[in-house]
C-alpha cells in the first residue's frame, strides 16, 4: 500500500477538511503501525531501521516522522497499543462474585485468544521484557502491576474461602501467562515440532482444553477442601 503525501508540507495533501484530515491521519498511522509491529517482532527495537518501516508503509522517512518524530515514539505507541488490547481483554475477568472455575476458564481463553489474534504484538512485548524492559518498564509498573494485584486479591479471597486450593496466586497467574503466551512467542518452535508451517485453530483449541484442565484442577481441590 502506498500513501501519497505532499512532500512540500507537513500536512497530508488530502487534509482539506478537518474530518478528512483525521481520517487520513488514522489510516496512515494504522499502516505505519502495522509495518512497525512486523519489523519490531522480527528484529527488536535496535535492529529495526526507521527508514525501512517508512519504506514498507509506502512513505518517505521524512513523512513517517511527521506522524512519529522518533523511533522511540513509534516503538512506545506500538507497545501502548499492545497493552491497551491485552488489558481491555483481561480487565474484567477476575470477578470475586463469579464462580472461580468460570473465571479461570475465561482467563485462559482470553489469553490464548490474544496469542492467536495478536502474535506479532505479543512478540514485541516479550522481546521488550526479555531485554529488561529498559524502554517500557515504567508503563508496565503503572498499568500491568495494578491489574495483576487486583487479580491476585480475588484469587487470595477464593483461597481464604476454600473455593480453590491453597496456592501462591502470583505464581499461578505467572504460570497461566507463560502457558498461554508461549503460543504466540514460541509458535515457530511449536509448529516445527508439530510438523506444520504454523499453528492451526485446532492447536489453539487443544491448548485451551489442556491448560484449562490443569488450572481447573485447583478448583476441584478447593471444592474437596471446602
Amino acid at each position: 500500500m502506498t500513501i501519497t503525501i505532499n512532500e512540500t508540507s507537513t500536512e497530508p495533501a488530502s487534509a482539506a477538511l478537518p474530518g478528512k484530515r483525521v481520517q487520513h491521519r488514522e489510516e496512515v498511522e494504522s499502516t505505519i503501525l502495522r509495518e512497525a509491529v512486523r519489523l519490531f517482532a522480527e528484529r527488536g527495537f535496535e535492529g529495526t531501521p526507521i527508514a525501512e518501516v517508512a519504506e514498507r508503509a509506502g512513505l518517505s522517512k521524512q513523512n513517517l516522522m511527521y506522524y512519529f518524530p522518533t523511533k522511540q515514539a513509534l516503538y512506545k505507541r506500538v507497545l501502548d497499543d499492545v497493552l491497551d488490547d491485552w488489558l481491555a481483554r483481561m480487565a474484567s475477568l477476575a470477578d470475586p462474585d463469579q464462580d472461580p472455575a468460570d473465571v479461570l476458564r475465561a482467563y485462559v481463553a482470553a489469553k490464548l485468544r490474544f496469542s492467536r489474534e495478536q502474535p506479532l504484538a505479543s512478540r514485541v512485548y516479550a522481546m521488550e521484557v526479555i531485554g529488561g524492559a529498559t524502554m517500557y518498564g515504567e508503563q508496565i509498573r503503572h498499568r500491568v502491576v495494578p491489574l495483576l494485584r487486583q487479580d491476585i486479591a480475588v484469587f487470595e479471597r477464593w483461597i481464604a474461602d476454600g473455593r480453590i486450593a491453597p496456592v501462591n496466586a502470583t505464581h499461578l497467574l505467572f504460570a497461566v501467562w507463560a502457558m498461554t503466551q508461549s503460543y504466540a512467542d514460541f509458535s515457530a518452535q511449536m509448529a516445527l515440532v508439530l510438523g506444520r508451517a504454523e499453528l492451526t485453530a485446532q492447536d489453539f483449541e487443544e491448548a485451551e482444553r489442556v491448560i484449562t484442565a490443569m488450572v481447573l484442577s485447583l478448583t476441584d481441590q478447593g471444592n474437596k477442601h471446602a
